[in-house]
């Protein structure tokens, strides 16, 4: 089969590789796969990584072996969660697989879904329903990661929420805030990202230099009572932090590496702020993100911009850093 590989930092193939075996678990073909910031990361060396190693995470596929007693019938569409847990550390028993002691993530630790074959454990396989479009399904495994981070904060109707960053993540925070009745104020230096967010549900969008005059026009001035970092970096950070609202919390979506400047601590203390740090996403997350795609509540197609085929794997890493690209697709099969 074929899969797009990295050789060293910098350096990705497309080469023949020996198909998957399935040994007790679901052979999947792969239709779509979706090139995120992590996969950015592992190629730029940014994240170390055993090589030659397939990349990628983020798929949409459909069965073609499944083993006895599978409750996913061969021809299935499905997508993949791709977090590796070990299921019997304290974590895992706890109901965190999230965060196995143990743990590892496809196509980091592990092989990826890059290739026009992957094998996957059934518990790891969530069903995509009729009617989601195959791109459109190839987003809802950072769609659960989404689903996950605004699960903790449990917003309410009327609340002010200003999400900082309008990447994937973003656009995608932003509608299922905006879901829940939240006044999201969206920003970001793209002009057409910002369009984009406010045809989805913001109520109103800003560059970053006018991040304050906005927020505080729709807040009241009383300042925001949630604030979601999607960017993931330490300046965007300490902005969440001084433009939130005194008793708000703040999601660290984005992850964050490196930094040096520090953080307003102070604001942290005056603010009696609550800082959120979802990682991944769980099980429930990705069925509850399965069911939003096929609810039509969510404008996910025009997230995704740019669809490649496999073989310009390196093409699709560089749209990635274009700032005229959200969402880079490659379409690997025919599912």
């Amino acid at each position: 089969m074929r899969a797009a590989r990295l050789v060293e930092p910098g350096v990705i193939e497309v080469a023949d590789v020996p198909d998957p075996v399935p040994d007790g678990s679901a052979l999947l073909r792969v239709g779509y796969v979706g090139v995120c910031g992590t996969d950015s990361k592992i190629v730029s060396g940014a994240i170390p990584v055993a090589s030659p190693r397939i990349l990628g995470h983020e798929m949409v596929g459909v069965i073609v072996e499944a083993p006895a007693g599978s409750p996913h019938p061969v021809g299935s569409r499905v997508v993949v969660d791709p977090a590796v847990a070990c299921g019997h550390c304290d974590l895992c028993v706890g109901s965190r697989p999230n965060l196995c002691r143990n743990g590892g993530l496809l196509g980091r630790d592990v092989d990826g879904v890059f290739a026009e074959y992957v094998v996957a454990p059934i518990e790891s396989l969530v069903p995509v329903p009729e009617g989601v479009p195959d791109a459109a399904a190839a987003l809802i495994q950072v769609l659960g990661t989404c689903v996950h981070a605004v699960r903790m904060v449990n917003p309410f109707p009327g609340q002010v929420a200003v999400v900082i960053g309008l990447g994937v993540a973003g656009q995608l925070i932003t509608q299922l805030l905006s879901l829940r009745g939240v006044d999201v104020v969206g920003i970001t230096r793209s002009r057409w990202k910002r369009d984009l967010a406010a045809a989805s549900g913001a109520v109103a969008v800003a560059h970053p230099d006018m991040t304050a005059s906005v927020v505080a026009d729709v807040s009241g001035g009383r300042g925001p009572a949630l604030v979601v970092e999607a960017v993931g970096t330490e300046q965007t950070l300490s902005e969440a932090i001084t433009i939130a609202g005194i008793g708000a919390e703040i999601v660290a979506y984005g992850t964050t590496t490196g930094g040096g400047q520090g953080l307003p601590y102070f604001e942290l203390y005056h603010k009696e702020l609550t800082i959120h740090n979802p990682r991944a996403a769980l099980m429930v997350d990705y069925h509850d993100a399965a069911a939003l795609a096929a609810s039509g509540k969510l404008a996910l197609e025009p997230i995704v911009t740019d669809v490649l085929e496999l073989d310009a794997a390196a093409r699709a890493f560089d749209l990635v850093h274009d700032p005229a690209s959200l969402k880079v697709l490659m379409q690997v099969g025919r599912i």
